[in-house]
């Protein structure tokens, strides 16, 4: 199992700076506030795990280092294609007949006002993604770039459009998480014409939808077993069955390629398959491997053997009845030649259908025999190796029927215990090639080659059927996606590995504890602190019970609940907890242990939350030196370090020492980060609140401009560093003097915060008070006031008649006020 120890204090938020920026050094005369009040500079504090007894490691956070090239940073209308960049899938050597189908697609060539999208429709298996392939291959279309997206679901779309990004620009591979990366692809599209994108395998229009909107100048060409839904704009094309000649003489010139064969049945056979292309492929791919059965004998193995599928309706049912004779048929020949294979295919059967990595084939005696399974699978056209990628390919509808039991006792093949011992080697291959650290970023490469595996299996399995490997699977991959910024899949994971825990090994299990503490951090990690704090305290509680309050993971969970009461702005309940767990650490695990470096750099930002500057600096100062030392310069901790260093010196008024170090922060996170990690955006929000602080409009305003628009783009606009960045933004813009785009801005900011975080929190607080200040600006006092009055009650009611922020309203307020008194 994988425990995640200790979390990141404030990321995606920033309280503290609004709250220096709130509290100027009182005058005899008040005077109007022009320095930026800060209103979301963000604080990044560190993270922290550990190896526990499961045997699986993670520690820290990391995405590879990236060293870009000056033309990988062009815009994507900038960047042309260059040739070879098609990425056509294999195409049967042997192509028959479909002469009508390949010339309604030529039409559209030649057709003035013809549409540019087009929907090849029809039954599963009647040869779709065979037709556009030839088509594309061999038709003087006239497109460039040709490539092919497999777009069954939204996340393939998002790959296919990721690939076409890394093909452009391969160094933005390890720069960009795969949202990231998609996006590129779509802008690239949308700045560009004369391509051809195929959509393979579309099942719901509403997953291209998006894509065919916002790039009109090409063509798109699509595959789908769906003939209504789709919109006026699309030419539909259907594609049926084959003629019965064109489906006997594929059968013929198959089976015959290598001599003169008995074709006694052919054409009986044909019929008997429907005439549908995949299964008649397949058919005389048996009998070509086989050349003792005749047309005649296959014909009776069929008999044998009646499809699962028969009973079932839809548009599918004829293309999974055929393909479920041939796929029985072909496993006996396969079995008796060598059962590992059959073994192989049914384990495959739980992973994504494309780019299977080698090491998830293993759970064999050794490799030659896994060698001999792969080569007699694809002799048979069951599996497909990609010798350009190393990796091996599954037809979705033969693993669809290899991972579903038959209702047929005498089907020796979809056993339901077969089937399910090879669901249990499957989540074991996957647990055991996990990378055994997310610390090194040469490891986030294997990370992302997995994490569609892993995404796949837990999609084709229910938690009733998870195993311990299984939980450890998922904790680990919930841990990855959200340490690459993607907490909303990462959560999904971890909640079905806590169910998993919680059922397989019991409420009170270390294992169970632990996860409920990555859930929790989870929560912390997407801004939702109404799930995560419960969880916490719950968690806490049950630690304390059951393990003691010298234990190891109650110090992990007391620490990670005082950040989540410092993310919550509640500073009364995390300082205390700091304070305990810090001398609590150093003495049960030392000086130089990661939790003890965690939990005192987390009390140190608190302390700096809560203005207390004499006791933050030196403390952080002392973590940026411990973390060099024992962790080195390139390790997320030390990062979030040097951050928190920069925002304690921007509040005491040193803002020379708080741009250098903020400056040094950015450089390293775009180096070992990548640019669009998270936490290279905070960074770079942290550097442009210090240009805004010290007056610099012209690096202050186009930094806080872009960091909003990645915001939005790569976390969301409810992500706590959005609201951040749109409030930083606002700040620039009044500062400059344009209270048009401010005010806007500071309201956007006002009601998220107010939807996200609610009245109470610190950073609506802040915000509320930025509006007003900026109301007052614009010679508003009729909105001004009121708004001053509002947020000063609330600070005085939450946060007490002392705290600087409330300081830093009333004297605001006060200056409002006596403007309006003397009418000045």
């Amino acid at each position: 199992m994988v425990r995640w120890l200790g979390g990141k204090a404030n990321t995606g938020k920033a309280a503290a700076p609004a709250q220096a920026a709130e509290t100027d050094t009182p005058s005899a005369q008040p005077a109007p506030r022009a320095a930026a009040r800060g209103a979301g500079q963000v604080v990044i504090n560190s993270g922290d795990a550990t190896a526990t007894g499961g045997g699986y490691a993670i520690t820290g956070i990391f995405s590879p280092t990236v060293h870009l090239p000056p033309e990988a940073m062009r815009a994507p209308a900038e960047v042309d294609a260059p040739t070879g960049l098609d990425n056509l899938p294999h195409r049967p050597a042997l192509f028959v007949g479909r002469g009508k189908e390949l010339d309604r697609l030529d039409a559209a060539l030649v057709t003035p006002g013809a549409a540019l999208v087009q929907a090849v429709h029809g039954l599963g298996g009647v040869g779709k993604s065979t037709l556009v392939a030839h088509w594309a291959a061999t038709r003087p279309h006239g497109c460039a770039p040709v490539r092919w997206i497999t777009a069954d679901s939204p996340a393939g779309v998002e790959q296919g459009l990721a690939s076409l990004t890394t093909a452009l620009q391969p160094a933005l591979a390890t720069a960009l998480p795969v949202e990231g990366l998609a996006e590129w692809g779509l802008q690239w599209l949308a700045s560009h014409t004369g391509w051809l994108i195929i959509l393979d395998n579309v099942n719901d229009p509403a997953d291209i939808a998006p894509v065919i909107a916002r790039a009109p100048g090409g063509r798109f060409l699509i595959t789908s077993r769906l003939a209504t839904a789709w919109n006026d704009a699309t030419t539909l094309v259907r594609l049926d069955v084959m003629e019965e000649a064109e489906s006997l003489a594929l059968l013929t010139r198959t089976t015959t390629a290598a001599g003169p064969r008995d074709l006694d049945g052919a054409a009986d056979l044909c019929t008997e398959l429907g005439h549908l292309p995949l299964a008649v492929a397949q058919a005389a791919a048996y009998l070509a491997q086989n050349p003792l059965t005749a047309p005649r004998a296959y014909l009776d193995l069929l008999a044998r053997y009646p499809a699962d599928m028969y009973g079932h309706g839809g548009a599918t049912t004829p293309a999974q009845r055929t393909i479920a004779r041939i796929w029985d048929i072909t496993l006996d020949q396969i079995a008796t030649r060598q059962p590992a294979a059959s073994d192989l295919l049914r384990t495959m059967a739980w992973y994504a259908a494309e780019n299977i990595p080698p090491a998830l084939a293993d759970g064999f005696t050794n490799p030659p025999t896994l060698n001999q399974a792969i080569g007699l699978l694809t002799a048979y056209n069951m599996i497909t190796p990609d010798p350009g990628t190393s990796t091996l390919a599954i037809h979705r509808l033969v693993a669809a029927l290899a991972r579903t039991p038959d209702p047929d006792p005498d089907n020796p093949h979809r056993r339901r215990d077969y089937i399910d011992l090879a669901r249990q080697r499957a989540a074991s291959n996957l647990r055991n090639a996990l990378p055994p650290t997310v610390d090194d970023p040469a490891s986030w490469p294997n990370w992302r080659n997995l994490l569609p595996h892993i995404d796949a299996f837990a999609d084709h399995t229910t938690p009733n059927t998870d195993t311990s490997d299984t939980a450890d699977l998922l904790n680990a991959a919930g841990i990855s996606l959200i340490k690459q910024g993607l907490p909303a899949r990462g959560i999904m994971h971890l909640q079905r590995a806590v169910t998993d825990y919680e059922r397989l090994l019991g409420n009170d299990d270390p294992a169970t504890l632990a996860s409920r503490d990555h859930l929790a951090l989870a929560y912390q990690e997407a801004g939702d602190l109404a799930r995560a704090i419960p969880l916490h305290e719950q968690t806490l509680a049950d630690c304390r019970r059951l393990l003691g309050e010298d234990h190891p993971y109650t110090l992990t969970s007391r620490s990670n609940l005082a950040l989540a009461y410092q993310k919550a702005g509640d500073l009364a309940r995390a300082i205390p907890l700091y304070q305990q767990t810090v001398p609590d650490c150093e003495r049960l695990l030392g000086e130089d242990d990661r939790a003890t470096l965690t939990s005192r750099n987390n009390l140190a930002s608190a302390y700096e939350e809560a203005g207390d500057l004499g006791r933050a600096i030196p403390l952080l100062v002392q973590s940026v030196r411990d973390r060099l030392r024992v962790l080195g310069e390139d390790h997320p901790d030390t990062l979030t370090s040097w951050n928190n260093l920069g925002l304690a010196y921007e509040k005491a008024g040193d803002l020379g020492s708080a741009i250098a170090v903020y400056q040094r922060a950015v450089s390293d996170c775009e180096r070992v980060l990548g640019e669009g990690h998270p936490d290279t955006m905070t960074s770079r929000s942290n550097l442009a609140v210090a240009y805004l602080q010290a007056g610099d409009l012209g690096r202050a305003i186009p930094l806080s401009e872009q960091v909003l628009t990645d915001c939005e783009r790569l976390l969301g606009e409810d992500h706590p560093a959005t609201m951040t960045s749109r409030s930083n933004l606002a700040s620039a813009y009044k500062d400059a003097g344009d209270l048009g785009s401010a005010i806007p801005l500071y309201e956007q900011a006002l009601s998220d915060r107010l939807r996200v975080l609610g009245e109470g929190h610190p950073d609506t607080l802040v915000t509320c008070n930025n509006l007003a200040l900026a109301y007052q600006e614009a010679g508003d006092l009729d909105r001004a006031i009121p708004l001053y009055q509002q947020t000063l009650t609330a600070c005085e009611r939450l946060l007490g008649n002392d705290h600087s922020l409330t300081h830093a309203v009333r004297e605001d307020l006060a200056y409002a006020v006596a403007k309006r008194e003397g009418g000045t």
